[in-house]
């Protein structure tokens, strides 16, 4: 990649930054490409040149944000991590990127725009074997039970997943621990005792 190729990337790594900060905070119908172009140093010309619509530039940020977040996925689950260590970060700890989104004006995005839940879905779809192969290794190592099918398991990672993302955590660093651990113990063991 050459000089002018570099400035390019980093010119519309800072415009989908600006954007989705943007959006997050007060809401795509409130935000203008002027704003977003104020925030990332750039004219609003260039947004539209790179981007095209406002429309498409909603599309884009949200479409890759979720593609970064399933590239940091597969690196990690690629990673020579133990199975187990793997299975904590995907659940307990958040990306990056998440801790900048606002949730909701996601959760709005995606639910009353068929585009964007498209491709969500696609970007969705392309995690499901990722995921596969994370638990045929747990099963292989003997992590997981063999007789539990990988969609039951995908189901239970979600849903842990889903009450991570949504548990309001405290402002003490040492309380959040302690809650994780123990959210980490039910995950993998259940209610049972460990033995």
């Amino acid at each position: 990649m050459d000089g002018y190729q570099k400035r390019t990337e980093k010119k519309k790594e800072n415009i989908r930054k600006a954007a989705l900060e943007l959006f997050s905070e007060f809401g795509i119908e409130k935000v203008t490409i002027s704003e977003i172009a104020k925030k990332a140093n750039v004219s609003p010309v260039t947004i539209y040149n790179y981007f095209g619509s406002k429309d498409d530039l909603v599309k884009h940020v949200i479409s890759h944000s979720f593609n970064e977040a399933i590239e940091k996925q597969k690196a990690l689950i690629e990673s020579d991590m133990p199975f187990p260590e793997k299975i904590k970060k995907l659940i307990f700890e958040k990306a990056a990127y998440i801790e900048t989104l606002n949730h909701e004006f996601l959760m709005k995005v995606i639910s009353s725009d068929p585009e964007i839940q498209t491709v969500v879905d696609n970007i969705y779809k392309k995690s499901i074997p990722i995921m596969v192969n994370l638990f045929e290794e747990g099963k292989r190592e003997g992590y997981i039970d063999p007789n539990i099918s990988n969609e039951t398991i995908l189901m239970y990672v979600n849903l842990f997943k889903q009450a991570m993302n949504q548990f309001q955590f405290s402002d003490v660093p040492e309380k959040n621990s302690q809650l994780t651990k123990e959210f980490g113990q039910l995950f993998f063991y259940g209610l049972l005792n460990k033995k």
